[in-house]
């Protein structure tokens, strides 16, 4: 196969971030996804519908002249978040879900849920309007390792909460085991789970052998290879309950290689070319359209891209560094070359 067209794809999990690195990294996921659900974990977090509206006014304000791309805004929830400006803020369209962070288990989460029972009201009220929640899916105790903390995070929390409201539509984001892949796969049509292409990618040895290679290192963690080919194999599968989710979250060079190096891996630049990698290695590219540009819609309840997007196979180099409007970052795959090009 040396072309392939699909629908436009959209992009269901992905960190813009706010200011010159906002205007930086946009373009890359705009030239890619016709639309892409926007994480909330700024500082300070959008935690209220004029903070969301605010964000998305910044959003277009960023996005260059001729780009067509649609931002779906998501809420921070708190302990203390309120149902009724949840209900208000989903049935204006100022966000389409809202987020799910554990306190302090990842970037920006330090004002996150600190116990599920906290935000019960809320779960309660987004089940019966239908709101989606995202879920990043990790305990933060300390005596569990980071490698099992989403294993944990399943038995204790999400499969309590998909018992208890089955009526309430979850997505379980970035999944990175099979645990994970076992659960969504086993769990009734109101979840869902999105995949990127690092953890189709990798296993923790790209980020530990040979030395600490800090591009590498994201949150969740990358697993053993065990977890890595459970991922490959729901995300090439068909399933419906799978699809794209980048979880591009761009840093600083200088943020990711210092002592205490910030997690989250930035592959906006080239992802819909890493995801085809992968599928063409697994035989599976006529399993692709459905993966980027058909599940997601279909869960969400949104209507498939009219538009198309065409991969052609011819090498695409991908820079050992990209300049995001001022700030340097080091993007997934940099140094390497992918077998797909997007046709621009």
């Amino acid at each position: 196969m040396e072309t392939l067209t699909i629908r436009r794809p959209d992009d269901w999990h992905v960190h813009l971030r706010d200011g010159a690195v906002l205007e930086g990294v946009l373009p890359y996921t705009a030239r890619q996804f016709a639309r892409a659900i926007i994480m909330p974990n700024l500082s300070p977090p959008m935690t209220d519908c004029a903070g969301v509206a605010a964000y998305r006014a910044r959003i277009m304000a960023a996005l260059p002249a001729g780009m067509d791309f649609t931002p779906l805004m998501t809420l921070y929830l708190t302990d203390g978040t309120d149902p009724d400006e949840v209900e208000r803020g989903f049935a204006g369209g100022v966000f389409v879900a809202a987020k799910l962070y554990p306190a302090h288990a990842t970037t920006g989460s330090a004002h996150g849920v600190t116990d599920v029972a906290n935000i019960r009201a809320v779960l309660e009220r987004m089940a019966a309007i239908g709101m989606p929640l995202l879920v990043h899916g990790e305990v933060t105790d300390a005596h569990v390792d980071i490698f099992d903390r989403e294993a944990v995070f399943i038995e204790r929390t999400l499969a309590p909460l998909v018992r208890d409201l089955p009526a309430l539509k979850v997505v379980f984001e970035h999944v990175t085991t099979e645990e994970a892949v076992r659960f969504v796969t086993c769990a009734g049509p109101n979840v869902a789970a999105t995949i990127t292409p690092q953890h189709l990618h990798i296993n923790r040895n790209a980020m530990l052998v040979g030395g600490i290679r800090p591009h590498m290192y994201c949150l969740p963690v990358a697993k053993r290879e065990q977890h890595r080919l459970a991922l490959r194999k729901a995300a090439t599968s068909g399933s419906a309950k799978f699809f794209l989710g980048t979880d591009s979250a761009p840093h600083a060079v200088g943020a990711k290689e210092a002592a205490c190096g910030c997690a989250g891996i930035f592959n906006a630049p080239f992802a819909i070319e890493s995801y085809a990698d992968v599928f063409e290695e697994e035989g599976a590219l006529d399993k692709f359209e459905a993966f980027a540009s058909l599940n997601g819609p279909a869960f969400y309840g949104l209507s498939v891209n009219e538009a198309t997007v065409t991969l052609e196979k011819a090498p695409q180099p991908v820079p050992a560094s990209i300049d995001a409007n001022g700030t340097s970052i080091v993007p997934f795959h940099a140094g390497d070359t992918l077998g797909w090009r997007l046709r621009l």
